[in-house]
């Protein structure tokens, strides 16, 4: 038997609500923002010598649990550092002072992220300090290189300078 008539009205109408707000609630997760939802966040900022392929909205991981976003990149024009303002969820307003960031990769191509590895200190970090202790992202590029056109481990040493004092052979 076929629904007829003003039930089939409001199945289709209700099927259609339903799809509308799916694909709206699969808008906000897929941004990876928070739109107010939760307890909020704070800022920290760490300055690293190179960002690597670090992006906006990078995760920030401590022990492979997300805490936060990589909220801002901005460069110093001072220092010309790279300055990485991070959003940290409030839940974890409690890290040490002497906490350390650095810039990884998951896997060998995958997202590079901050992890941050908390150190023993009492006194927490304040929203607005920055974290003192960072490690750059590795440019495995460059790495590779390293090693396959010499300069890595097995290379023969440099030849000696005029310098140097040279060992004369033993008989």
């Amino acid at each position: 038997m076929a629904i007829r008539g003003p039930r089939l009205e409001f199945a289709v109408g209700a099927f259609l609500v339903l799809a509308l707000v799916s694909l709206l609630v699969l808008a906000f997760a897929s941004t990876n923002r928070q739109f107010g939802i939760g307890g909020g966040s704070y800022e920290l900022s760490a300055r690293f010598s190179n960002l690597g392929q670090l992006r906006l909205q990078a995760p920030v991981k401590i022990g492979g649990v997300v805490v936060g976003r990589v909220d801002r990149i901005e460069l110093d024009p001072v220092k010309f550092d790279s300055v990485v303002i991070l959003a940290i969820d409030k839940r974890y307003a409690e890290l040490p002072a002497d906490t350390s960031a650095g810039i990884f990769t998951s896997g060998l191509l995958g997202e590079s992220f901050i992890g941050l590895q908390p150190g023993g200190d009492p006194e927490p970090l304040q929203p607005g300090d920055e974290i003192a202790y960072t490690q750059p992202a590795i440019d495995l590029i460059q790495l590779v290189g390293k090693y396959m056109f010499g300069g890595g481990a097995g290379a023969p040493p440099p030849p000696p300078t005029d310098d140097s004092p040279m060992e004369a052979p033993q008989p």
